[in-house]
């Protein structure tokens, strides 16, 4: 083994996900607020007729990753568009006063 193939296997990560992680949650609605210091995002779901909302789960990324998940997010939307077609907006996009509602 050369140099160059230790390197790569020093590189690669073993990300462990179990099965509650796996089913995931729903989501219809997602608030971002931000500080200097890091980005938090509200994944919340609503059911409609309700006043109540839950967040169901909650990510707090230092900038630079917020930056890298809005990159990644930006390039699997575009990879999608490409092979289902234009995801048109149906609601406003709407802006709150320190955050952005999704």
């Amino acid at each position: 083994m050369d140099n160059n193939q230790n390197q790569n296997n020093d590189n690669n990560i073993n990300i462990q996900l179990n099965e509650m992680v796996a089913a995931g949650v729903y989501c219809n609605l997602a608030l971002v607020n931000n500080s200097p210091s890091e980005f938090v995002l509200d994944f919340i779901q609503m059911m409609p007729g309700v006043q109540q909302a839950n967040v169901r789960s909650r990510v707090i990324l230092a900038p630079l990753h917020a930056k890298r998940v809005l990159a990644a997010l930006q390039q699997n939307i575009a990879n999608y568009e490409q092979q289902f077609g234009e995801i048109k907006e149906v609601e406003p996009f709407v802006l709150g006063q320190n955050n952005v509602q999704a």
